[in-house]
């Protein structure tokens, strides 16, 4: 018989080590989900129809505990936000924020964001991403894991329209380096609206979380990443 050949498992930027849901988390599963949440499923979303209008739509991959998805919603009542996270403590207290505020502008997706945009999102769909604090792998032997790695990037450039965002923030350098790399390598899809090999300074409308307050604390600085996406 022929050899089968060897099948290659792509190299995932997480891994799921989540503890238990709170009450509240998994009461935010059994009532809130049927409202802001969406099922993964290999087919293209109409973004349109699942809002219920033609706004913008802004994606922010890995949000956490949500907390700066929900502020950004809060505040800008005239955009959409679709929001992709694995971890459910984290959906789940973004739900009960969701809930708190009211916020009808957002949708979640528990799923790897890898595989949501490259078979939920069409072409052009978003105004924007943003990839905030990712897991910065920290050891040599594990940077492979970086979420921001040129294939991405490409998959990033097909699903944001001519003139949209991406907007990246770390608080680690070495990770701020190298998404600056790649992201430098990607000059024909990206412009950095920063100029040259530059960061950009901290923008206001990225809402100031307790994340980043501590990294302040213990000396941790932070550095932004505004490329625009190129027609």
């Amino acid at each position: 018989m022929a050899e089968r050949p060897p099948r290659h498992r792509r190299i995932r930027s997480f891994v799921l080590r989540e503890g238990r849901l709170t009450p509240g988390q998994q009461r935010a599963f059994d009532t809130l989900w049927p409202r802001w949440g969406i099922d993964y499923a290999a087919a293209p979303l109409d973004l349109g129809a699942v809002f219920g209008n033609a706004h913008p739509v802004y994606v922010e991959i890995g949000f956490g505990n949500g907390e700066s998805l929900a502020e950004m919603a809060r505040r800008h009542p005239e955009r959409n936000y679709l929001g992709i996270e694995v971890h459910r403590p984290g959906v789940g207290h973004l739900l009960l924020r969701l809930d708190e505020l009211g916020c009808n502008n957002v949708r979640v997706i528990r799923h790897d964001a890898v595989e949501v945009l490259a078979n939920m999102l069409p072409a052009g769909s978003l105004a924007g991403v943003y990839l905030f604090f990712p897991d910065p792998w920290h050891k040599k032997r594990h940077h492979k894991r970086r979420i921001l790695q040129p294939a991405f990037v490409a998959e990033l450039a097909r699903v944001i329209r001519p003139g949209g965002l991406l907007h990246a923030a770390t608080d680690w350098e070495d990770y701020a380096q190298q998404m600056m790399d790649v992201l430098g390598d990607a000059a024909a899809l990206f412009a950095n609206s920063a100029g040259g090999h530059r960061f950009a300074p901290r923008p206001d409308d990225r809402p100031l979380t307790k994340f980043e307050q501590r990294g302040r604390r213990l000396g941790h600085g932070v550095r932004d990443l505004l490329f625009t996406r190129r027609a």
